[in-house]
């Protein structure tokens, strides 16, 4: 079950760095090559939203199986491990909202990108034809 949040979070992370690639000042020789890239990339990374949405289905269910530790019914050790089971849950949420924001950002900042591209053209266009 570990390799699934390590792919989320591998999935998040190149999501981040595209978009402060994307957005990065400086890079106007790059830009052309990693707007290709990245628009060829987002419908692949279309498939986190599904995935996210199990997790967090997987989440839910074992929060509601989850044995409760209320008061002295359980051992310190299992009291223990009954509270790293919900700071998991917690980190894994937050991961899951995490991709999921990091996608819409990248899907966004891209079509932004590629309107100003092609807002550009179209003044260097009529620019040379005047």
């Amino acid at each position: 079950m570990a390799l699934e949040w390590v792919v989320l979070g591998y999935a998040a992370a190149a999501e981040a760095i595209m978009v402060i690639l994307l957005t990065m000042p400086g890079l106007d020789a790059l830009r052309k090559g990693l707007i290709a890239v990245t628009r060829n990339l987002l419908k692949p990374f279309l498939s986190i939203i599904p995935f996210c949405l199990f997790l967090l289905m997987d989440i839910y269910w074992k929060y509601e199986t989850r044995p409760s530790c209320d008061g002295d019914s359980c051992t310190p050790s299992e009291h223990l491990r009954h509270q790293k089971s919900i700071m998991k849950s917690q980190r894994n949420a937050l991961l899951i909202a995490s991709a999921l924001v990091f996608y819409w950002i990248l899907y966004s900042v891209t079509h932004l990108v590629v309107k100003i591209e092609q807002l550009n053209q179209r003044v260097e266009r009529l620019k040379n034809k005047d």
